[in-house]
């Protein structure tokens, strides 16, 4: 079975609730994960919205989330590292951590998350950015899902 990605607060292809957008607590989803494949050491995620006006818009940057992980909870804090060695880069806010859906008004916009399993931890150095993590990350993906929610407002 290949790599998957839900959540208990949207299904795929879904509406995001409020809550975890602008408009609401602006919190991160509850994320779970299964079928992980053999020789994963470590997971990362990037969540980004192609449907922004300017350029694909990058809303969270996280790596180093340990292989024994299947889930990161609602609500996950915004520090830069976690004691059991999470990392988290710049947001396009220049924020660290999650920063939820925040469409200009009009039309949906599609939010990806997207889950790589990793055959090691990654060592990235300075603030971690999407392209330093996708640089980071070459030649090392074992496997890779995504859940794709909507948001408009």
């Amino acid at each position: 079975m290949a790599l998957e990605l839900k959540s208990p607060a949207f299904s795929n292809g879904s509406k995001i609730p409020p809550q975890y957008t602008c408009e609401g607590r602006d919190v991160s989803p509850h994320l779970q994960w299964s079928s992980v494949p053999d020789g994963t050491k470590s997971f990362a995620l990037i969540s980004d919205d192609p449907d922004a006006p300017s350029k694909i818009w990058v809303h969270w940057v996280i790596y180093n989330i340990p292989a024994e992980a299947r889930e990161l909870p609602q609500g996950f804090p915004h520090d830069a590292s976690l004691p059991d060695g999470i990392c988290q880069g710049i947001n396009d806010s220049g924020e660290t951590g999650y920063g939820g859906p925040c469409p200009p008004p009009g039309k949906p916009h599609r939010y990806y998350f997207k889950l790589y399993a990793l055959d090691r931890a990654l060592e990235i150095k300075g603030t971690a950015t999407k392209e330093k993590l996708l640089e980071a990350m070459k030649g090392h993906v074992l496997g890779e899902t995504v859940l794709m929610g909507t948001y408009e407002r």
